[in-house]
């Protein structure tokens, strides 16, 4: 499957990324041209709802207990796809530059390319990604090289 291919294939599961939940077909370009054999950092910063919002008309638990719920299947799948976390935990803070207001910070590691893609493509992560998009008032992510 070529980069094109794979793109519409992961905006088809994900979405367009214009709310800020996803990557954009932009983003998911750029990460899948990177070279396949490098390693991959990814910097998450997440700010958590009070209340989760799920357009399904779920129940609303909280945020945090939204994440947990995304976190119970995304953290064993991430490792199945041989990526591994180096950190999980709350933001304290800036030490330089602008303040910002997060409330979990989790680094990502993955040994290349395929290890990200069989992720974001495993059907158990898909289904529970709502989770994080219901618990996630925002966030962002950092693509990193090793």
């Amino acid at each position: 499957m070529n980069v094109n291919q794979q793109v519409t294939q992961f905006t088809s599961w994900y979405g367009s990324g214009s709310d800020g939940a996803c990557p954009t077909e932009s983003q998911w370009s750029q990460l899948l041209q990177r070279p396949a054999d490098q390693p991959i950092t990814l910097i998450n910063f997440f700010k958590l709802r009070a209340n989760a919002e799920y357009s399904e008309g779920q129940a609303a638990p909280t945020g945090q207990e939204a994440f947990s719920d995304y976190a119970s299947v995304s953290m064993p799948a991430m490792e199945q796809a041989g990526g591994s976390f180096l950190y999980v935990g709350p933001y304290q803070g800036m030490f330089m530059g602008e303040d910002e207001d997060w409330d979990l910070i989790a680094i990502g590691s993955y040994p290349n390319l395929d290890a990200l893609i069989a992720l974001y493509s495993d059907e158990t992560y898909r289904g529970a990604f709502h989770h994080r998009t219901a618990a996630c008032e925002r966030q962002k992510v950092l693509v990193c090289g090793n």
